[in-house]
């Protein structure tokens, strides 16, 4: 990735999944708490001191980042797994913040799979309306802009069936005519080197996005 943003000439920042600290709330588990915060505002304590990680990537970071290094306003948004998540969900609520989105084996529609129901009972609560506002599939239909979303998937994913379920999203944006472009890998898995196979085509599509307000 650093070698593409450089020939790019773009930045890459790269948010933690979750907030950190001794003082932020946590539990034995991967799926939750500080190994997986979901890209939600929660509501439930204790989460909801600390785990508000949707304003954190909307909002804060990007000040952040802006305020202190020598960067635009022209932002894209792409993500892995959880990340892809956050990054599609993020895209789609906030129309006109983002000139590209992307992601890899994405979880396209938590509010189906353990994963989302388990963390979105726990940050959230049990109503399972507001559970809709972080889901992907749920948003397509009423999307105000159409940024048209670039997926790759691994086929050989151990989670593929059971927790990322690509086809609910391929369903949601063809009933929408939603412009998206999923790219099933075969022989591919969840791992680092599946992105790394595929990082190029990524950041090409966002460096293009990008650069194309400075035409």
């Amino acid at each position: 990735m650093q070698r593409y943003a450089a020939e790019h000439g773009i930045a890459v920042v790269a948010p933690d999944t979750s907030p950190r600290g001794d003082e932020v709330a946590d539990c034995d588990a991967y799926d939750l708490g500080k190994g997986a915060g979901f890209y939600v505002n929660a509501l439930k304590k204790p989460w909801s001191t600390h785990y508000q990680m949707y304003d954190y990537i909307v909002q804060e970071l990007p000040a952040l980042i802006e305020a202190n290094f020598n960067v635009t306003q022209e932002r894209s948004i792409s993500g892995h797994s959880m990340g892809g998540h956050g990054a599609l969900v993020i895209s789609i609520r906030n129309p006109g913040r983002y000139r590209s989105v992307s992601a890899f084996s994405p979880i396209v529609s938590p509010t189906q799979v353990p994963w989302g129901q388990k963390a979105f009972k726990s940050y959230l609560g049990n109503d399972q309306e507001l559970w809709k506002q972080y889901d992907t599939v749920e948003l397509i239909s009423t999307a105000k802009e159409r940024l048209p979303l670039l997926i790759d998937q691994g086929m050989k994913d151990d989670f593929l069936e059971s927790q990322l379920k690509p086809e609910l999203l391929q369903t949601a944006c063809k009933e929408n005519n939603y412009p998206l472009t999923l790219n099933l890998r075969p022989d591919y898995d969840h791992s680092y080197y599946f992105i790394a196979s595929f990082i190029e085509e990524h950041m090409s599509h966002h460096a293009a996005a990008l650069k194309s307000n400075e035409m």
